[in-house]
């Protein structure tokens, strides 16, 4: 019987500051949240069991990227990291000291910055923190999730072809599902062209489930499209572990490229693919207009 993978073992937000100063530190002071946060489970040293305790029972964050949610925002409010509109965080000075920094020190700063003379009516910051993250978490949870069960809804033959126009809309030409029993889990084929000039032309497969992709199963794509292609893609509604990943970039492979279930829905979102962005309509009354009449 296999044991239930627990919480426990994680450690804590405040635990992981450190991790993520040195994780930004090595990629050069600026990266993505996916960038960081791969860095940080090297340094942590966070199994890949560990990575797969989901947030909460139908989220689809991992608990580990819960709490770096917690640990970034921390960070911000002690004015260590600025994150941009495009999801980039960066360190606001290139020259922090790891040494010298405290977690302990860090967190209760935070949670005393005007603490004491604000009114009682009025948020303290880590209150702010906590606010804005479930607000975060709430917004991005929600939609990646009603999604992803929507895409394990609908049939294999649906998710290919899903495959299929997203290859296209993302500038793909020649793009056939070929998917059939025996052909070594190659779903389907296409050329993509880089700066008009070079082409490759990429096999991939679609994997339609909750579960992680393993390193043996792109070793078999791998040897499934050995000779057919220039590259390979895996796209699924899933995760990849960390050795899958590795696998993927191996030296001396051909390479494969990896869309995850996370990176598969803000894929369809930007490409408008079943995804629609409302903008909310917001009306303000100018006084001062109306008082220059």
């Amino acid at each position: 019987m296999a044991r239930k993978k627990t919480n426990n073992a994680l450690p804590s937000f405040d635990k992981l500051i450190i991790p993520t100063v040195k994780a930004i530190q090595e990629l050069g002071g600026s990266g993505s949240i996916k960038e960081i946060n791969s860095k940080v489970y090297a340094i942590a040293a966070i199994s890949d069991d560990m990575l797969q305790i989901p947030h909460g029972d139908k989220g689809t964050m991992s608990e580990i990227e819960y709490r770096l949610t917690w640990t970034r925002n921390y960070l911000k409010n002690f004015g260590l990291l600025e994150n941009s509109s495009r999801g980039i965080w960066a360190l606001s000075k290139a020259d922090i000291d790891v040494t010298k920094l405290d977690h302990v020190e860090i967190v209760k700063a935070v949670r005393d910055q005007n603490k004491s003379t604000l009114p009682p009516k009025i948020k303290t910051s880590s209150e702010k923190i906590e606010q804005e993250i479930t607000e975060e978490v709430d917004n991005t949870e929600e939609w990646k999730e009603k999604l992803l069960n929507t895409l394990y809804d609908i049939t294999p033959a649906a998710f290919e072809r899903l495959a299929q126009r997203l290859l296209r809309e993302s500038g793909f030409f020649q793009v056939e599902v070929t998917g059939k029993v025996g052909d070594g889990g190659i779903d389907g084929k296409g050329i993509v062209r880089v700066s008009g000039l070079l082409s490759f032309h990429v096999n991939f497969q679609c994997k339609r489930y909750k579960g992680s992709v393993t390193p043996s199963q792109i070793r078999d794509f791998r040897g499934a499209m050995q000779g057919r292609a220039d590259k390979g893609l895996v796209i699924t509604t899933g995760t990849f572990t960390r050795e899958a990943i590795k696998e993927a970039t191996r030296d001396g492979a051909p390479p494969i490229d990896l869309i995850d279930g996370e990176t598969l829905c803000e894929k369809l979102k930007e490409l408008r693919l079943g995804v629609e962005t409302k903008l909310i309509e917001s009306v303000e009354i100018r006084d001062e207009w109306f008082n220059s009449l």
